[in-house]
């Protein structure tokens, strides 16, 4: 797949990055362990040049890091849930980091509409899940949840 890299500007926050740097950022995304050769190809650049730019990323706080994906076959067998989270006011702080606390919870937004975060969560068993789901409505400040259990996921960037 080579593309045409124009450098127009794409702004985050405070971070300006380039519709390359977009492009090389969604294949990273797909494989952050692929070789740099391979994703130059696949840009239509240079191997260094690939290397400039990630270490530059990276250097900017773009890249803030890299992760493991767990296998679907493996992530089947687990229970994972959005938690829908509703807030008294001027709690959130308090309960973002009482849910950072909990290492079930994966990722947390903070999201606009009836609800004030949505938290994703993953445990070894339903049991599981509801304990957790209790722990979260008991934290202070929490008004209500509402847990939907994930079946399956269709496709993932």
């Amino acid at each position: 797949m080579t593309s045409n890299l124009g450098e127009s500007t794409l702004c985050f926050v405070d971070m300006r990055i380039s519709a390359a740097d977009e492009q090389l950022l969604s294949l990273l995304r797909e494989d952050a362990r692929a070789a740099t050769a391979d994703i130059a190809r696949r840009l239509g650049l240079s191997r260094t040049t690939v290397q400039n730019r990630i270490a530059r990323l990276e250097q900017q706080g773009v890249i803030r890091g890299y992760t493991v994906r767990i296998d679907d076959e493996l992530e089947r067998n687990r229970i994972r849930a959005h938690i829908l989270i509703t807030l008294r006011p001027k709690q959130m702080a308090a309960v973002v980091k009482a849910l950072q606390g909990m290492h079930e919870v994966r990722v947390l937004y903070s999201i606009s509409g009836d609800n004030d975060l949505i938290a994703l969560a993953v445990t070894a068993t339903v049991g599981e899940m509801d304990v957790l789901t209790d722990r979260i409505g008991a934290i202070d400040g929490v008004e209500r949840t509402n847990t939907s259990i994930i079946l399956s996921t269709k496709f993932e960037r």
